[in-house]
């Protein structure tokens, strides 16, 4: 229980996290100045108290902290749920659940592997095509530009991932901290859909938005 109920609040962190990081994202729809404002104004969070960055570097290891507790918390419990099953059915039948639910595995790994990309693309710029940390704005018009269609692609099948992840998610941490009626369940369900979908269109607004030539 321990250990679901770590899975569940770094969970939570991670959710606020995201989204955000979405509402930040949404400002590329004002334009090119008040998104670079923005991504310079994050850099400067805390000044004088913080030196310039230092912000976004706390903000990192913590989310990397987080990131490595839920990952490590979910490989336990997966191996402990194994253990507890030694030996395997001969037939495995279908198990009632959702789509989300058992596809958590493989989506938590696209999810890993679009981190890394995404930082590498658009934090560190060695795999974007300007790579310039005075131009976030142009950073993201390069990126998701028609030609590069398939990062576009890669981008929208990890956050569909992030929205099956997010909405099993939401509705199991809601019950590991104690919600356990059934009017109850229905509202976690509902509300688990509605900020996951919430989340996914948010996040596929902006490169289907420069992929299409509403922001340029």
């Amino acid at each position: 229980m321990g250990l679901k109920i770590l899975m569940a609040v770094t969970g939570i962190v991670l959710v606020l996290f995201l989204f955000a990081h979405m509402i930040g994202n949404l400002k590329i729809f004002v334009g090119a100045t008040s998104f670079d404002h923005y991504a310079h104004w994050l850099r400067d969070l805390g000044a004088p108290l913080l030196p310039h960055t230092w912000f976004l570097w706390i903000q990192r290891a913590g989310l990397t902290l987080a990131v490595v507790t839920h990952i490590a918390a979910a490989v336990v419990l997966a191996r402990r749920a194994r253990a507890a099953r030694p030996v395997r059915y001969a037939h495995r039948p279908k198990v009632q659940g959702s789509y989300a639910a058992r596809t958590m595995r493989w989506g938590g790994v696209i999810i890993l592997l679009f981190v890394i990309f995404h930082i590498l693309d658009l934090t560190t710029g060695h795999l974007n095509p300007i790579g310039d940390r005075e131009h976030p704005y142009a950073n993201v018009v390069a990126d998701f530009a028609p030609e590069r269609w398939y990062v576009t692609l890669f981008y929208t099948l990890a956050i569909l991932a992030v929205g099956f992840h997010l909405r099993h998610g939401i509705f199991s941490a809601v019950r590991t901290l104690g919600q356990q009626t059934v009017a109850g369940e229905r509202v976690a369900r509902t509300v688990a859909l509605v900020l996951a979908v919430t989340l996914v269109a948010g996040y596929l607004s902006v490169p289907f938005a420069v992929l299409t030539g509403l922001v340029a």
